[in-house]
């Protein structure tokens, strides 16, 4: 057990000095640029995986505004970044945001993917137990 968990952290570390290098180098192109958008996706990944759920957060919200702001390159990077803000404020605690969140990427999933695509499936599983923390 003890190799396997070491294995995680360094794993975890790895990720976290991953976006953190990726995001310094392309921080200074234009929000529209993929590479940007993808840098700042992969260090919220990093922090939330390295348990940096505050910091995670702030990165994600400032992700999820980018993105409806120049509108994604398309909406399925808006459902992606709505999914994992979503998890960061249920791993906060913030569980009333967390539930709004996943309702909008549950309703945007329908839209975009249909009824039946795995993705929308996985989103109202994620919803309905957000539902069910809120009493």
């Amino acid at each position: 057990r003890t190799a396997r968990r070491r294995g995680t952290f360094a794993h975890t570390g790895y990720t976290c000095a991953t976006g953190w290098a990726c995001w310094k180098t392309y921080l200074g192109r234009p929000e529209t640029d993929k590479l940007r958008r993808t840098a700042m996706n992969l260090l919220g990944g990093g922090l939330y995986s390295a348990e940096h759920h505050a910091d995670a957060a702030s990165v994600m919200e400032a992700e999820l505004s980018m993105m409806r702001r120049i509108g994604g390159s398309d909406n399925s990077d808006i459902f992606v970044a709505q999914t994992n803000l979503a998890s960061t404020y249920q791993a906060l605690g913030r569980l009333d945001q967390a539930m709004c969140l996943r309702r909008e990427a549950y309703a945007g999933g329908l839209k975009l993917f249909g009824e039946e695509d795995n993705n929308v499936l996985s989103a109202a599983n994620n919803y309905a137990k957000s539902l069910l923390t809120l009493k």
